[in-house]
This record gives structure tokens, sequence and C-alpha cells, in this order.
């Protein structure tokens, strides 16, 4: 088995990859799917956390933006994360991989409260951690999320899964001359405005050092693809210049 260039990963999905062909919902086999290529990196030997969105459930920005407080909005979004996170962690554990669902917002009688030293003990006992509820905080995407658990569990990348190859300096669906990145420093991608992250969430990567591989969540290779070189995708990280 070749060694993976990174022991331990944050992985950062969108809610609208359990959705699938839907506008909305789960898909039962976009979901399985989803949880066959953690599994494989699990048993190859990656160590994961995961931070899921809830584009497929509910979008709280939207919402505000029709006149609901934000806070209530921001706090229905975060319900929704717990959601995919408990439907992601069941589909790993029929899938051959024990997982635990830790949660940002105190529900007891539905995931663990999330505590950085109960969720790397999980890590470290083969468990994959799905880290559902945001950060717990309204104002805070779940890009910032996946940004604070993977600095918060020593991760050694975080991993966002998009919907193309990398990091463009325009949206190449609309123009396909877009200059793609293979790598690019955290300042040229704050500088720029490149919205495939939060600037939060670059911003905190920045100031503790943590590498960001961004990919196609739907390349053939999968995870394991991004994991062994063979998936292209964008280095974020500090520029060697």
């Amino acid at each position: 088995m070749a060694k993976l260039p990174y022991k331990r990963i944050l992985l950062k999905v969108s809610g609208e990859v359990l959705a699938g062909d839907q506008q909305f919902g789960i898909e039962p086999k976009f979901l399985t799917a989803m949880a066959e290529q953690i599994v494989a990196a699990s048993k190859a030997g990656a160590e994961i956390a995961i931070v899921i969105g809830a584009g497929n459930i509910f979008r709280g920005m939207a919402v505000a933006a029709e006149g609901t407080d934000r806070v209530t909005a921001d706090l229905m979004g975060m319900l929704g994360t717990v959601i995919n996170s408990l439907a992601l962690s069941n589909a790993i554990t029929r899938g051959g991989v024990k997982a635990k669902v830790f949660s940002a917002l105190t529900m007891p009688s539905v995931a663990d409260s999330f505590t950085a030293r109960a969720a790397k003990a999980a890590l470290d006992d083969g468990f994959v951690v799905v880290c559902a509820g945001g950060t717990g905080n309204p104002f805070f995407t779940t890009d910032t999320a996946a940004a604070l658990k993977a600095i918060e569990l020593d991760c050694d990348v975080l991993l966002k899964g998009t919907k193309v190859d990398g990091v463009y300096d325009q949206d190449p669906k609309k123009n396909p001359k877009a200059k793609r990145y293979e790598t690019v420093s955290y300042d040229e991608v704050i500088a720029r405005n490149l919205k495939v992250m939060d600037t939060a969430a670059f911003a905190l990567a920045r100031d503790n050092g943590l590498p960001i591989l961004v990919y196609a969540l739907d390349d053939k290779e999968g995870l394991m693809g991004v994991l062994g070189g063979k998936t292209r995708s964008t280095f974020v990280g500090i520029d060697k210049k």
C-alpha cells in the first residue's frame, strides 16, 4: 500500500453533493458514493475528519435576505448540517468503517458535543469524525468551520471539494478562458477575492499554516486520487517565492 502524503485530513464538502440531481434533500446513491470514497481513504490509512454544509436543506443567508433574523436563519442552517452529518456518518458505518458525529450545538441525544480532545481521541481510535453544527455561532460559514476544525484537530491538510478542478481567476463555467492555478498563495487568493472558499477561512488557514487542496468532487479517481496525486487540484499555501 502506497504511503499517503497526508496522515490526517479534513474534508470539506458542500451539502449539495448529497442532493445529486435533486434540487434539495438527500439522494441515497450520491450519499453512498461520497461515503464509499471516504471509506476507501480510511481503509488506506488516512485519518479523516469531515465538515459538510447544508445547502441541500437550508440556506440561512438566502432566508435572512428575505427578512428572517440572521441569527435565527444561521441556527436553522446549523441544524441542517446535523441532518447531513448523521446521514453521512451512517453511510460510512454501513461501508465498514466506524464513524462518530460531534456537534458544535449541544444535543446529547443526537450527537456527542464537540471538543477537540474528544474528537482527536476518536481519530486516534480509527473513527471517521464528522463535525456538525458549523462553528456553533451565527455569521460563520461551514468553510470557516472547516478551517477551524482542521486546525483544532491537528490536520495536515484541508481538502475542499468543489464543482471544478481547482482555483481559477474567474468562473470557468462562465469564461472558458479563465486561468487555472496549480499553486497559489493564501495572500493572492485573499487579495484577488477568489471565492472558492470564504476569505475568513483562507485567513485562518494562512495564520496557522494549514495547506488547502481544492479539487473536483466528481473526479473519477475520488478522494484517493487527490491523496495519491492523480486528481487535478490546486494547492493553496505559503508563497515560496
